[in-house]
């Protein structure tokens, strides 16, 4: 079994560990935040002997979305935003992994309502570990910030002023736990 030697990661495939781990994001709306996230997704992390040749991809079904208000997710799941029915899934598939000053920077194609563009995570590896059920977890964060307009993501509604009630920028944070296959 071959090993990062700067990292201590092993060399192979991790899926990622769905109730252990967590799609979020934040967007602004009128003058305070508002935080979500994705219920239903998934993803493989392989690693390779150096850290910088693995691959990342991840896949978010959008329908899962929840920002614990009810009337509010349901807008989020019409064709206003994500329409499942249309759209179905988020995908993240990584082209490139670069070392940055504080982690990792994962470039890769983000498709959102069928638009593809490349994005930059800033990424932290957190560690591996052996849980008490012996097995093997690969643990990491990443964030970016996305301009949804960009996606496909348009709704909005002016208000009074000129401002508008929803957000361009979105917040996107990644925080995962990954097995060993």
């Amino acid at each position: 079994m071959s090993q990062d030697v700067q990292t201590g990661i092993v060399a192979g495939t991790w899926n990622i560990d769905l109730s252990h781990s967590e799609a979020g994001f934040t967007v602004r709306h009128l003058m305070s935040k508002v935080r979500g996230s994705f219920t239903d997704f998934s993803g493989t992390i392989t690693t390779a002997e150096n850290i910088l040749d693995s691959t990342v991809e991840v896949t978010i079904k959008s329908g899962s979305i929840t920002t614990n208000n009810e009337q509010r997710d349901a807008h989020l799941r019409s064709a206003d935003f994500f329409d499942p029915e249309k759209g179905g899934e988020l995908r993240f598939v990584s082209t490139k992994i670069t070392e940055s000053a504080d982690g990792y920077v994962i470039t890769g194609d983000l498709t959102i309502n069928g638009i593809t563009k490349s994005v930059d995570l800033a990424a932290e590896f957190l560690g591996v570990e052996s849980d008490p059920w012996g097995q093997t977890k690969l643990g990491a964060e990443a964030t970016t910030s996305i301009n949804r307009t960009e996606f496909g993501v348009k709704w909005n509604q002016a208000l009074e002023g000129g401002k508008f009630l929803v957000g361009d920028k979105v917040e996107i944070t990644l925080a995962i736990q990954a097995t060993k296959a």
